[in-house]
């Protein structure tokens, strides 16, 4: 007996479907995707170009790390898509894990990127090389509006979606962060310090890699079925034992279908024998409506029925 969250109602008693839909990034912000991944290439390629110009390797880190958000920004818009991929016979998920081998490799690249930067700029320190520092002012200045304008995008669904949420809160860092090179160009033009640039290029990557590092351990613990951030399987466990009947909650398992959705399986042991339909249904929606769990199949076990996985270590 189980019970698995859908989008669509079903009496029967072996599944009971929720009718409460999925939720993903909400298609309306399509276009503030495309606008914010055009508007943020394009200020990759403007810094790529005048740091080479402007010999700033401040400006060189600092497209490494918007093309960073590109790619994030892309996830994010990807992921609306890959959500509703149709399952297959060999894809009996769709594409929906997909999302998380993307930011998987995402982390990994940047932190190579950056591992690279702080390079060059350890070699800086030995070797200084003039600076353009009013190029620098000016793409930087460039880039705090790029950043602002896309953040605004995203403002108004930043308390209804985590992706939108996440899109927003990164690309206000990021202006905070081409503020920071633009403080760095006046520096130079009024003290004439050349080693400023190869220091904000290192304090420019501290950042990167404090980011890209939650980005890797989360990915990573996705990509291992772990427990999604947000979700305590010690309260799950609680709400399902406190079920009409349970004596017993075993096998429990919560894993991430992808980076938006969240799966649940269960052994539920009850004194009575009995169906009770509602009962998975209202367990179904609880999950969703408390633990953000899309997902839950639920199978009923009777005290006298002695399961192979009931044991803790068991998987």
């Amino acid at each position: 007996m189980s019970s698995h969250r859908h989008d669509h109602t079903d009496d029967s008693c072996g599944h009971s479907h929720s009718p409460v839909k999925h939720s993903h990034a909400p298609a309306s912000f399509g276009s503030a995707f495309a606008i914010g991944i055009a508007l943020n290439l394009g200020f990759v390629i403007l810094e790529a170009v005048y740091g080479v110009f402007a010999h700033s390797l401040a400006l060189v880190a600092d497209a490494g790390h918007n093309m960073g958000d590109v790619l994030g920004l892309l996830l994010a818009w990807g992921a609306t898509f890959l959500a509703r991929t149709a399952p297959t016979e060999r894809l009996t998920y769709g594409l929906r894990s997909s999302s998380i081998l993307a930011a998987l490799f995402n982390a990994i690249f940047l932190l190579i990127t950056v591992g690279a930067i702080a390079w060059e700029a350890i070699r800086r320190f030995g070797d200084p090389t003039v600076v353009e520092a009013r190029t620098v002012i000016w793409v930087s200045a460039v880039g705090i509006l790029i950043n602002t304008v896309t953040a605004l995008l995203f403002m108004s669904g930043r308390k209804k979606d985590l992706n939108i949420r996440a899109a927003f809160m990164h690309m206000a860092a990021d202006a905070g962060v081409s503020l920071g090179v633009v403080v760095g160009g006046f520096l130079i033009i009024a003290t004439g310090w050349l080693w400023i640039d190869p220091v904000i290029s290192l304090a420019i990557s501290a950042v990167i890699t404090w980011g890209t590092w939650g980005l890797l351990r989360d990915s990573v613990n996705l990509a291992l079925h772990a427990v999604p951030q947000g979700i305590e399987l010690g309260e799950v466990r609680q709400y399902l034992s406190g079920l009409p009947h349970v004596t017993e909650v075993h096998d429990l398992h919560i894993w991430p279908m992808s980076t938006t959705e969240t799966a649940l399986t269960a052994h539920l042991v009850r004194d009575v024998d009995d169906c009770d339909c509602s009962l998975l249904d209202q367990a179904a929606r609880d999950l969703h409506r408390k633990f953000e769990i899309q997902h839950a199949t639920l199978q009923f076990e009777t005290l006298d029925h002695h399961c192979h996985l009931a044991p803790e270590e068991k998987v």
